[in-house]
């Protein structure tokens, strides 16, 4: 498996997303850039210089506190907001009619999480959000009602990533270990074990004939060697991994369509993997 390798930033990658199509791939760097690729060659589309995930409007946070909406088809801001606190990430909602920004303690100022409404014409777009909470909840992103609040991670949590059905999510911690979770009962469901913390930590449904149970991939380093490693999602055991970068994997992502993974790098490169014919009709359990 020969990954295309990206090589757009100059600092350690933060964030790697496809968008819902799986034909581009948006990349975010400590260098302030935001690239845009298309992942069938590798090939940069573009760059969103001013500083996920939708094919006509890109949403980026950065640690300058400032949240923007992009156009992806021009490049062009369509607006920009500041948080006056670093910006650790941001999500549209389905139907992307609101976003979720997390922002990170500064000052005297606690960590928290921002709703805003996203207006449907940039120009009457509102620069203050609905509602905000310090604390890791299931809430009513509506009325600001706590639904429902667990502890699941001893340590910091380093990456949370929803199934495509918004049914479970995956959780990654520097208490080494990445959590399946029930949405609705916050239950934890599966736990992938490692020696050493987890930085990201995403998850598939299955795409091979001979295996029924989904994927999870997950970022450590063992050893002094910096791979994602595969678990089995129900099993729990792992299957394989895959090494290439040159020091720790901040992010991972899966491609919609189940073909293939992204990884970004502390070194600052991005590497683009497309799964060999083996990976479809090996049966590994």
């Amino acid at each position: 498996m020969r990954p295309y390798i990206l090589q757009g930033h100059s600092r350690p990658l933060n964030q790697v997303r496809y968008n819902r199509e799986g034909d581009l791939l948006v990349t975010c760097g400590k260098d302030k850039v935001v690239n845009l690729w298309f992942t069938e060659d590798g090939q940069r589309a573009g760059t969103f210089n001013g500083h996920t995930d939708d094919s006509n409007r890109l949403l980026t946070g950065g640690a300058d506190s400032f949240v923007f909406l992009w156009d992806v088809n021009t490049g062009e801001e369509q607006w920009r907001i500041d948080f006056r606190q670093p910006c650790r990430a941001v999500r549209f909602s389905v139907g992307e009619e609101l976003a979720a920004v997390s922002i990170d303690p500064f000052m005297q100022d606690p960590s928290a999480v921002h709703i805003l409404p996203i207006a449907a014409d940039p120009s009457e777009q509102r620069k203050t959000p609905l509602r905000e909470d310090g604390m890791v909840r299931r809430w009513d992103a509506e009325t600001g009602k706590e639904l429902l609040s667990a502890k699941v991670h001893d340590k910091a949590i380093q990456d949370l990533q929803m199934s495509a059905d918004g049914t479970h999510f995956i959780t990654a911690s520097t208490d080494c270990s990445a959590k399946l979770i029930d949405t609705a009962t916050l239950e934890v469901l599966k736990v992938y074990q490692s020696n050493v913390p987890v930085n990201s930590a995403g998850h598939l449904a299955a795409v091979r004939p001979r295996q029924e149970a989904s994927q999870v991939t997950t970022t450590s380093a063992r050893s002094g060697r910096f791979e994602s490693r595969f678990f089995h999602k129900m099993y729990q055991e792992e299957f394989g991994n895959v090494r290439g970068h040159f020091g720790p994997i901040n992010a991972v992502a899966f491609s919609p369509d189940g073909t293939g993974f992204v990884s970004g790098g502390e070194e600052g490169y991005v590497r683009l993997h497309k799964f060999d014919a083996d990976y479809f009709t090996t049966k590994f359990f």
